[in-house]
């Protein structure tokens, strides 16, 4: 069964969608010299809580790109056929995802050009130089799958085994991104092994998540079919993911409660941290993670295309909302720099931090959002990436007796 690949046509929706993510990439740069131009005294990071909202946006588009990759995985590695018509576009998400994350990162170095600095010089006993390596090593990865993919004779035969190393490189770069919090020992809410196996079930929900939108908004605007098997057989994944991403924060918060170190900083979060406690109860796990799942797999709303595209979107907001409370929750508690004493100063020592995102924060963050579609449009636009159809039929004859 061959699948026939086109690009989007010239239409006033194309345009119309691409000056709208364009407009909101311009407003990430203005935000992004704005702080450049005035010092970070102008946004709600401080000397306490050094990582902020623009790292929170970073950090989940760095996720989502190894999660958008899976659907090409399920395909090419695992041999699912309904999966290796949406191999390309996977691929092309995922490049868009990683490239827009990085560029939120540089932006918001208040000077750019200290990315030389990281680019040639490295201290390799840092998670951070190993993560130069694995971000640009999984964009030319993915770019080789892709030629692999779009190329016709002999070399299409590589497929599969540039598939799996794609797939393997995946794990390694969200388990790296998963560890710059793991091993930091300094902070209580970080320092824990299962960081990166959290990460990992976090790229697989939010890219998926992200993928599903994406789907369904461009077959929705071109009017190509897109199969309601498909679709619920999607959702049905992106539930197992959430499901697996809340197991694993079970046991990240079950296993801090158990060591005493860390009891306080559970406290805070979980109980005791206002903003972060509410933000990890109500937005991420309930928002973020029972509903997601009641939706796919409730028949009333999973077989509906409103409902899975509803379970995306919260999916993603406590995506947000879990990253946030990772970072700028784990910076606000305070240091506990002599364990079983109470501490203060003058600079803070043993008080909660405070932080307000700002407004140049927050739109440097939609900026790289705005990016990543962007790029997606234009690629879209450019090559061939979108299958004419994904019906059931035309993906899978079996589809629905599966389903």
């Amino acid at each position: 069964m061959r699948t026939h690949y086109r690009e989007l046509g010239d239409s006033f929706g194309f345009y119309a969608a691409l000056a709208f993510f364009g407009a909101l990439v311009l407003v990430g740069l203005g935000s992004a010299w704005y702080m450049e131009h005035n010092g970070h005294v102008v946004t709600g990071m401080t000397n306490q809580i050094v990582w902020g909202t623009p790292h929170v946006f970073a950090v989940f588009l760095i996720v989502a790109a190894s999660g958008a990759l899976n659907v090409a995985s399920v395909g090419s590695v695992f041999g699912r056929t309904a999966y290796k018509p949406m191999a390309r576009l996977s691929g092309l998400l995922a490049i868009a995802l990683l490239v827009a994350g990085l560029a939120v990162l540089v932006l918001d170095l208040g000077r750019p050009e200290r990315l030389i600095v990281a680019m040639t010089t490295y201290n390799f006993k840092s998670i951070f130089a190993w993560n130069i390596f694995l971000y640009t090593g999984f964009m030319v990865i993915v770019a080789a799958y892709l030629l692999v993919q779009m190329s016709r004779g002999p070399i299409t035969r590589l497929t599969p085994a540039v598939g799996w190393f794609a797939f393997i490189w995946r794990l390694i770069l969200t388990t790296g991104t998963g560890s710059i919090f793991g091993w930091l020992v300094a902070r209580q809410a970080y320092d824990a092994a299962v960081m990166a196996p959290l990460f990992i079930a976090m790229s697989l929900s939010f890219g998926l998540a992200i993928f599903l939108l994406v789907l369904m908004a461009v077959y929705g605007a071109t009017g190509r079919p897109l199969g309601q098997a498909l679709l619920e057989r999607l959702g049905r994944l992106l539930g197992i993911f959430a499901a697996v991403v809340l197991y694993f924060t079970a046991v990240r918060h079950l296993t801090n409660l158990y060591a005493a170190e860390h009891g306080g900083v559970e406290r805070f979060i979980l109980f005791e941290g206002g903003i972060y406690t509410q933000l990890f109860w109500i937005v991420q796990v309930f928002l973020g993670g029972l509903v997601p799942i009641a939706l796919v797999y409730w028949p009333a709303t999973g077989k509906t295309r409103f409902g899975i595209a509803l379970a995306s979107i919260l999916v993603i907001i406590g995506g947000f909302a879990q990253i946030y409370g990772i970072i700028i929750g784990g910076q606000a508690y305070p240091l506990v720099l002599f364990p079983g004493k109470e501490v203060s100063s003058s600079f803070f020592d043993g008080v909660v931090h405070p932080y307000v995102p700002s407004l140049p924060e927050i739109g440097l963050g939609i900026g790289g959002l705005a990016l990543a579609m962007a790029i997606t449009l234009l690629g879209l636009r450019v090559l061939r990436f979108l299958p004419e159809s994904l019906a059931d039929a035309d993906v899978d004859p079996h589809m629905k007796a599966k389903a």
